[in-house]
């Protein structure tokens, strides 16, 4: 099962790719635009070129109304009548909203509107001023509205820009699962700290002054540092003997296990218990009570 740190890693990288997405679309509709006018300029002096712009204009358009993400706005109608024996039925079919209509439109406006000028261009003799008039208009108002854009950005909105500090970029980060979490990452895991580039997780106290959790590596792909014992019994004000950071079984170096102090005896037996016996033999049962005796014996209740 996903954390919540995974998941809010998993969004943000859907978001980049969605926001670099966006930026190559931009880009290419800046091009489009770019060669539309310069098919226009030409034709005001010769007629060499106005068939392929005409065919370019009408290909690009076609494609990217086919593309337009028109699905996500349409509505769902049910239609529900009575056959001549009297059973109902009932039928469910899409039906496009106003939204997608006015989308279509708004995106097939400039590549209409530039085969006007060019078909223009051709009919009227010679180089005329309402001609130029006429691209200028077509350059201006493309290149400013930007049309295309506005038609998909209705159908499917675009993500809030990324904030900006001191050209830093400041991007929402997840909450921290536990106090001890939020310490270690702005004491531990800062640059120069005892673990850089690392999150604490999965904090389990096991004692009245003891607790375990899994170091794992904010870089994915990469180990966990080699974090110095000394350095955190400095900053935790904890001995030395009673901080181990050893491997997690059965996962790789990019987790490292941590445990502080020494963990109470029952509380290691209800994890023990919790973690290993009862989901693969007694599924349900948990330890209600322990009771400690001599010779090292414990006594335990279960409650199935």
């Amino acid at each position: 099962m996903l954390s919540p740190d995974h998941i809010a890693r998993v969004r943000a990288h859907i978001d980049t790719a969605r926001r670099r997405m966006d930026t190559v679309r931009s880009r290419t509709g800046r091009v489009a635009t770019a060669a539309g006018v310069a098919g226009a300029t030409a034709g005001l002096f010769t007629p060499e070129y106005t068939g392929y712009s005409l065919l370019a204009t009408v290909v690009a358009t076609g494609a990217g109304l086919v593309l337009l993400p028109t699905r996500r706005a349409k509505t769902k109608k049910f239609e529900i009548a009575v056959d001549d024996a009297g059973e109902v039925q009932a039928t469910t079919h899409w039906r496009p909203s106003h939204q997608v209509t006015t989308a279509k439109v708004l995106y097939v406006a400039p590549g209409v509107s530039l085969v006007g000028v060019l078909v223009a261009e051709q009919i009227v003799p010679g180089t005329h001023w309402g001609e130029a008039l006429a691209v200028a208009l077509w350059s201006a108002g493309t290149l400013y509205l930007r049309p295309a854009r506005a038609a998909r950005h209705m159908l499917v909105p675009p993500l809030p820009p990324v904030e900006k500090t001191a050209d830093l970029v400041v991007q929402e980060q997840p909450e921290h699962e536990s106090p001890a979490a939020q310490w270690w990452a702005e004491r531990v895991a800062v640059e120069g700290g005892a673990a850089p580039d690392t999150v604490l997780q999965d904090v389990e106290r096991t004692g009245e002054n003891s607790m375990r959790a899994v170091i794992r590596s904010a870089v994915p792909g990469m180990p966990v540092p080699d974090i110095a014992v000394r350095r955190l019994s400095a900053l935790m004000d904890v001995p030395e003997d009673l901080i181990t950071i050893g491997p997690v079984p059965g996962r790789g170096a990019s987790v490292r296990l941590l445990t502080v102090g020494q963990a109470d005896h029952a509380q290691d037996a209800r994890t023990f218990w919790a973690n290993r016996i009862a989901p693969l033999a007694m599924p349900g049962a948990v330890i209600t009570e322990i009771n400690f005796g001599s010779m090292n014996t414990t006594t335990t209740e279960v409650d199935a």
